[in-house]
This record gives C-alpha cells, structure tokens and sequence, in this order.
C-alpha cells in the first residue's frame, strides 16, 4: 500500500477501462498533520481535483474503531480518495484519530473512548476552513459516526460545517440528546444503514433517528456494517455524493479514461 501520494505510478489509457477495488485516479494528494488543542500531531492525507480545480465540496472523514482495525485507510474511505476528486471534484480529508496507526504514520496520544478525539474532530475541521475549503460535510462511519454526532452539531464545528453522512451507526456512544443537539442545528444528516448490520439495522435506526425531522435514513440492502464488496462500497460513495452534491448526477462512472494507477 502506498504511503505516500507520489508513489502511485499513473498510466494512461485512451479506451475506457474499469474502475476496481484498487484503483487510482488523478488528484493532487498531498500528505498533511493536524494539531489538536491538547498539543498532538495527527497524520493524514489530503486528495483534491487535479490541476488545481477548486473542489465543489469537502469531506473530512472518521474512521471506524481503531481498536477493532479502523483507520484513516479503512476501505470505503480509501476509495473515496482515489474516486471522487476526479469523477466528482470532491476533495477528501483522511487522518487518524489519536493513537491509530497505518502506512500513512501513527497519530500522537491514546485513544480515548470518544472524549478526548473532540479536540480531533475540531483540529480536522479548523485544517480544511484555514487552507481555506469550502461545504464542507462530515463524514462517520462506525466509531467516527459517533464523533460526528457527538461533537458536529456543537460550537466550535456546527458553524463551519454544511452537514454530514452517517455510514453504520452503532449509537454506542453517541445519546438521543447528541441527536437533538442534530435537531436543534437543522443541518442535514444522510444515515447510511446496512440491511444486516451488526449493531442498528434500518427499522431501529429510523425510530432512533425520529428524533432529528431533518435526517433521512437509508436502508442499503444486503449490505453489512463494513460494506464489504464493491457493489456496496460504491453504494455508499454513490450517497455520499448525493448528499452533498444533490445536483451532481448520480450513480458515478465505473469507467475512466485517461490517466490510472492501481495501489499496492
């Protein structure tokens, strides 16, 4: 796996070819740090349009549980970064929570349950408004979904954000007066749900979510709590993108032409 953005070898192609699993389309990627309130250095990359386009919208991203294998390159975030800047001109933020590691570096300090990663969420929000990025949305998946609804309707991020997308909350974490918090924002809030997943299938998650008027809760069938396969991998960038570029032409192309690489 490549840990830093040069290290992918781009191939042109002049007939259209597959996008898979594995493959890369140009972007401007560029490895970055963030650095939290409590004085720690978080790693992470940063993939925008190529040839310097200004991006349409910006996701940062929260990884699943990092002591349950969760990181910045977990698999749906990953392809995010090698797709939608190109098919989308949507930039994507990934970093790693305190105390995570991957290819990409380790994060300074320990995981801390969901507390202390406020300052994480904070530092990664305050990075993209200070390079000066703009509709911005947050998005959770797993473990980073309760970050997202614990701390991204609260001051300092509410008002420096558009939004968010939820993929597989467990609502573990994060309690129904998180989720009036979302209420009282009024910020849109897509909730991404497996058909079998592990801890909130589509039926609960709908009444757990009542409590927000403005959530729209999407059943995925077939899909489980890590989207595991492509189909529903793409399914989920497929939402994503319709939730913060609902004038963006959905689904995205599975064909590219032009410049690819293929990660390791």
């Amino acid at each position: 796996m490549a840990t830093n953005p040069a290290e992918y070898e781009f191939v042109s192609n002049s007939e259209p070819v597959p996008i898979r699993a594995s493959t890369v389309l140009p972007a401007e990627r560029r490895n970055i740090e963030l650095t939290t309130a409590d004085g720690l250095t978080l790693v992470g990359e940063f993939a925008a349009p190529a040839e310097a386009r200004e991006p349409a919208a910006t996701l940062i991203t929260f990884h699943p549980l990092p002591t349950h294998g969760g990181f910045m390159d977990s698999h749906v975030y990953r392809k995010a970064s090698f797709r939608l800047p190109a098919l989308a001109d949507i930039a994507v933020l990934r970093f790693n929570t305190r105390g995570t590691c991957s290819p990409r570096g380790c994060s300074d300090g320990e995981f801390d349950g969901g507390n202390a990663e406020r300052h994480d969420v904070v530092a990664a929000v305050r990075w993209a408004v200070d390079a000066g990025l703009r509709n911005i949305w947050l998005v959770g998946w797993s473990f980073g979904t309760e970050l997202v609804l614990k701390y991204g309707a609260l001051d300092p991020v509410a008002e420096l954000i558009e939004g968010a997308v939820l993929l597989s909350p467990p609502l573990h974490r994060a309690t129904d007066a998180d989720l009036l918090a979302w209420a009282a924002a009024g910020m849109p809030l897509t909730v991404l749900v497996p058909e079998h997943d592990d801890y909130l299938q589509p039926a609960e998650c709908a009444e757990r979510f009542a409590r927000v008027p403005q959530a729209r809760v999407v059943g995925v069938d077939g899909a489980r709590h890590l989207w595991v396969g492509e189909k529903y991998a793409a399914r989920a960038l497929n939402e994503i993108v319709a939730a913060v570029l609902p004038q963006r032409a959905t689904p995205l192309p599975t064909e590219w032409t032009g410049a690819a690489a293929a990660a390791g």
